[in-house]
């Protein structure tokens, strides 16, 4: 094994504190990198007996490559890298590891700031789950750990604040939260709050913060698979069936990183489920109607679907800036005529992810046979199950069987 040349020491949140063979290394650290703050913490930890003076600082500011190339220029020379609590805990630590190999690493971990939040507020951590908002641009890691934990433990930045995320879940509608805002951790300014969201949409914080959002009560309705159609807000009867609506969803293959359009929506009980299977990933449920948009939102609530987005617009001008589809589902938007059908196919099937799965769901031979012919002249390999269910109903006092329509589900994948 190789002699490590790059040692990344942890410094405790907070105080900065480090330990005692930490500290041994850096007094012979022939060059130190780290943030402004962490590279200023040298001067009190240097002492006349134990100076530490490295000849070279090399600050991290501006993109990692950058740092990353610099400390490459220098491993001829004893390196040490300077990090909060644990530097594999959303920490530089990995980066380092990947670019310079592991043999050529050393790591002295100190606590996390997690570790150190759950001691003050006397938590268990080990069922906490973790959220970095660090350099995002949208709250979507925040609502998926939301719907599967009841503890989520989130790192801010300067954009993505406290009150940022009291914003983001109050325009989510989740409901039943509080935050819990931790200041200073183990510093003299240390203070500790919990609070509703709508009590931390307008204050200001420092910036040495993490969140702990905790839900106080559970979502109207348990959210996963088979939701009854009652359940669910819906006018007219539009709603894709349950029976139909599981079938759908297993052939859409959807594994938990996936991002998968609902392409005419409804009121959204596709999206909805298949939100409970792509758990990490992202939904989008895309309608023209107004009315329906609202009902989506609605069903959003009761069920605390919060990694669904809503996408209310005309296709296909509202999928211009959704993220790449691993699966579409199409129940209701293929339009009236054979051009809309088209246009609408086209953009679908050129988004999608090769190797990715679209369903369609049709009531109307004539739609059935147009898709089936679109895909034919593009060779893909698709398949047909024609699905018809009854369900039960009470007549006489006793049970009857009363028939749902049938639906032809036509499954495809991309060459």
């Amino acid at each position: 094994m190789l002699q490590a040349q790059v040692y990344i020491v942890g410094m405790r949140p907070g105080s900065l504190e480090i330990s005692e063979r930490a500290l041994a290394i850096l007094e012979t650290a022939e060059v130190v990198v780290g943030g402004k703050l962490l590279l200023a913490a040298l001067a009190l930890l240097s002492t006349l007996e134990r100076p530490i003076n490295p000849p070279r600082q090399i600050p991290i500011s501006g993109p990692l490559s950058e740092v990353l190339t610099k400390v490459r220029s220098c491993l001829h020379r004893r390196v040490v890298v300077l990090a909060d609590g644990d530097p594999l805990f959303y920490g530089f630590g990995r980066r380092l590891v990947e670019a310079l190999g592991a043999d050529a690493v050393t790591i002295l971990p100190n606590i996390t700031t997690l570790q150190l939040a759950a001691a003050r507020l006397r938590l268990p951590w080990h069922d906490i789950e973790t959220v970095s908002l660090h350099g995002r641009n949208d709250f979507m890691p925040l609502f998926a750990a939301l719907v599967r934990c009841t503890k989520v433990a989130v790192f801010t930045d300067a954009t993505n604040t406290p009150a940022a995320i009291a914003q983001a879940l109050l325009q989510k509608g989740a409901m039943g939260f509080t935050m819990t805002v931790l200041e200073d951790l183990d510093t003299s300014q240390e203070r500790i709050r919990t609070l509703a969201p709508e009590e931390v949409w307008d204050l200001e914080f420092s910036a040495l913060n993490l969140v702990l959002v905790q839900r106080e009560y559970p979502p109207e309705h348990a959210l996963g698979l088979g939701i009854p159609d009652h359940l669910y807000m819906h006018e007219n009867n539009l709603i894709t069936k349950q029976a139909v609506r599981a079938a759908g969803l297993s052939m859409l293959h959807i594994l938990p990183h996936h991002t998968v359009w609902d392409l005419g929506a409804g009121c959204g009980s596709v999206a909805i489920e298949a939100s409970h299977l792509a758990c990490r990933g992202r939904v989008f449920a895309v309608e023209k109607h107004r009315r329906r948009v609202s009902m989506i939102k609605e069903n959003l609530r009761r069920f605390g679907a919060y990694l669904v987005e809503v996408v209310r617009g005309e296709m296909p001008n509202s999928l211009q800036d959704l993220p790449t589809p691993d699966c579409i589902f199409i129940g209701g938007g293929l339009g009236t005529s054979k051009e809309d059908a088209e246009h609408i196919m086209d953009i679908a099937t050129d988004r999608l992810k090769h190797g990715g799965r679209l369903v369609l769901h049709c009531i109307l031979l004539e739609t059935l046979l147009r898709a089936k012919t679109y895909l034919e002249t593009r060779g893909w390999v698709f398949g047909i199950t024609q699905l018809q269910a009854s369900t039960s109903d009470r007549l006489a006092g006793d049970l009857r069987f009363q028939a749902q329509n049938p639906v032809f589900i036509l499954w495809a994948e991309k060459p």
